[in-house]
């Protein structure tokens, strides 16, 4: 992260008036590289993608206003859920991104922005304690709760997203006992540290340890693992 002596962006700086103005504890950081995406925000922070809490703007058919959904960044936003609050709804192009709320697609962030936009939160930001939107720009991020978006923004906690517990089960078979030499359970094949995470993993993080499992369970198997 470069200096914040450098001169940034307009949007950029709009944000950090504005989190100064409602004494945000913490001030935007400007990230070296671009982070258009919620993964590419993720890694450039060392964070889960469902920590990201991405912008995603809507246009209202009736009156042209503008819809923000912000959504956990390893979730889909279910349009069927948003139209059930807000009426119908279209895709939002480039200017009308920019001509609503003042900043590019990749870069929008919850708050400051040029107009009021009929905003909603994705109550699947709660499974964190922690969580970073878009500051302005795709270069920057500020840091915030779950919570304090609500206080920052005033807009409801919704149901937006489809549930994805069915698609990537848990590996868990009710057999919650660990086995020493390996440390893992010798139910699941998990360590202690997988099991107690896997509610807050993101799905690229399942999808990891499912992928684990048959080589850990062919260890076992062999009493390489040290599972009986």
């Amino acid at each position: 992260m470069s200096s914040p002596r450098e001169v940034r962006p307009e949007g950029f700086q709009r944000v950090a008036q504005a989190l100064a103005s409602a004494g945000h504890a913490h001030a935007p950081l400007w990230l070296e590289v671009a982070a258009r995406t919620s993964q590419e925000a993720a890694d450039a922070l060392g964070v889960q993608v469902g920590q990201i809490a991405k912008s995603v703007i809507f246009r209202r058919l009736g009156d042209d206003a503008a819809v923000l959904v912000i959504a956990s960044g390893d979730r889909r936003v279910d349009e069927k859920k948003v139209v059930a609050r807000t009426g119908a709804i279209g895709r939002a192009d480039a200017a009308f991104v920019k001509a609503r709320t003042g900043f590019t697609i990749g870069g929008v962030a919850p708050l400051a922005h040029a107009t009021t936009a009929i905003t909603l939160i994705d109550r699947e930001l709660f499974r964190f304690g922690e969580i970073w939107a878009a500051a302005g720009h795709p270069n920057g991020v500020f840091r915030l709760s779950p919570d304090q978006l609500v206080a920052l923004t005033g807009a409801p906690v919704c149901d937006i997203t489809p549930s994805f517990t069915t698609l990537i089960p848990s590996p868990c078979v009710s057999v919650c006992r660990m086995d020493e030499p390996s440390g893992w359970c010798e139910g699941c094949l998990r360590t202690l540290d997988e099991i107690a995470a896997w509610a807050s993993m993101d799905d690229r993080a399942k999808r990891a340890v499912w992928k684990l499992l048959p080589q850990r369970r062919e260890q076992s198997l062999r009493g390489a693992g040290g599972l009986a």
